[in-house]
């Protein structure tokens, strides 16, 4: 004779009492508050990777469409998709494109957009530099552009992109100031 859940098995009822369960309901939620602290410290960080690795990519993209072209190609901060803004915050969106006549704005619009970090992670570029200009042999006239990359008010794990002069692009954590000075922005 097969016995069904919640029958008599030997004299006695099968299953867990309420006390039972509310202890595993207990039991969850303790570990469930220890676990989400940290879990939400590694997803911020891995917001600013995220970013990071983001430009990193576009940066090589700019460089390699200017050496494919044979054109000068832009990479500048946007905040309209369309058009390179005089900023030296970069969290709402990049764009890339074609500057034959040198005026810091893409010839007949962007190539490629992408997407802001409004109000996720702070990127800004370092003070005189506001936009890379690849030239077709992949070199990038003009002073080293640094880019930061941080949380607002956290210095712990800021990074940044470095874009030399020869083209070359690297990500690297931040210095102390660089990073207290990323995190200081508003």
């Amino acid at each position: 004779m097969a016995m069904g859940h919640g029958h008599l098995f030997g004299g006695r009822q099968c299953g867990m009492t309420l006390i039972e369960q509310i202890m595993v309901l207990v039991i969850v939620a303790v570990l469930t508050g220890l676990t989400v602290p940290p879990m939400h410290h590694l997803l911020s960080r891995n917001q600013v990777r995220v970013a990071q690795t983001d430009f990193i990519v576009a940066l090589q993209q700019a460089r390699e469409t200017a050496v494919v072209s044979g054109r000068q190609t832009l990479f500048c901060p946007t905040r309209d998709g369309e058009s390179c803004s005089n900023d030296w915050r970069w969290d709402g969106g990049w764009l890339l494109g074609h500057d034959s006549d040198g005026d810091h704005q893409p010839d007949n619009g962007p190539l490629y957009v992408g997407q802001g970090y409004d109000g996720k992670v702070t990127i800004h570029s370092s003070v005189g530099r506001r936009y890379v200009r690849y030239h077709p042999d992949g070199s990038a006239s003009g002073s080293n552009l640094t880019l930061l990359f941080c949380r607002h008010g956290n210095t712990a794990d800021a990074l940044s992109v470095v874009v030399s002069n020869s083209g070359r692009v690297r990500g690297a954590p931040a210095s102390k100031s660089q990073a207290a000075e990323c995190a200081g922005m508003e």
